[in-house]
């Protein structure tokens, strides 16, 4: 379909004997965004990795616009994931770089522009995130929310079509948090960009979410709106949103 940007189907993986995707089905609508949920150690970042190639499924299909990368050759899968930015949950930004260094370290890797043109992008994209001007500072001199800005406005260097975020307020304060939660929907408004958010916050990803997605036990339990969601009779997803305390959880 051409407004679904990604489509699992029938995904399983284990680690010796331990069954962690147990037949993922999902699709992923494109200039959306998209939250899969779950509770931490649930199989979450493991789905992610598998979107990017990044790990083989044991068995099952992951089209990415159309197509199946699962038996790509690296160098196809290289090609594929020119497709995606990436959000780490730690920001992962080089130490050693200014914040202006970090953003333009992608497009100097992945493109042919010139010196003017990569400064003039990586000032944009720093002005997106809120930090224009803030290019010389290094990461010890950021704050987590800052480096998370970052974080973004890297993953966004190279004009990606889908953006992944792992755990984006993950140890950030609440205000802190709220701060990047507008940011994520803000940004995804404005570039239309499809963006899939894997979190435990369920609270703020309800906040930013067009499509939730609830990760049980290796399959999705439940896929719908964040009203869907919090209307959900499935046990599992009643017992994840009692624990975290959702308000106008219809639970009980």
């Amino acid at each position: 379909m051409e407004d679904i940007a990604i489509t699992v189907k029938g995904l399983y993986k284990s680690f010796g004997n331990q069954k962690v995707l147990d037949g993922i089905d999902l699709e992923v609508e494109k200039g959306k965004t998209t939250v899969i949920i779950g509770k931490s150690g649930g199989g979450k970042s493991v789905l992610m990795k598998h979107l990017i190639g990044l790990m083989k499924p044991d068995q099952g299909e992951i089209l990415i616009d159309g197509v199946d990368i699962t038996g790509l050759k690296e160098r196809q899968l290289n090609e594929v994931r020119k497709k995606f930015g990436m959000l780490f949950q730690e920001a992962a930004l080089f130490d050693s770089m200014s914040v202006e260094e970090n953003v333009a370290f992608p497009l100097k890797e992945h493109t042919n522009l010139s010196a003017r043109e990569v400064d003039r992008v990586a000032g944009e994209k720093l002005r997106q995130v809120g930090l224009f001007g803030a290019g010389d500072k290094m990461p010890s001199e950021l704050s987590g929310g800052m480096k998370k800005r970052v974080g973004l406005a890297r993953a966004l260097a190279l004009d990606p079509e889908i953006v992944l975020f792992d755990e984006p307020t993950s140890a950030l304060d609440p205000i802190i948090s709220l701060t990047i939660e507008d940011l994520i929907k803000e940004t995804q408004l404005k570039l239309k960009k499809t963006y899939v958010v894997i979190s435990h916050d369920i609270m703020g990803m309800f906040r930013i979410a067009d499509k939730v997605a609830m990760l049980y036990e290796g399959k999705i339990v439940a896929v719908g709106t964040p009203y869907e969601i919090r209307m959900s009779t499935h046990p599992a997803v009643r017992e994840f949103l009692r624990a975290t305390k959702i308000p106008g959880f219809a639970g009980g």
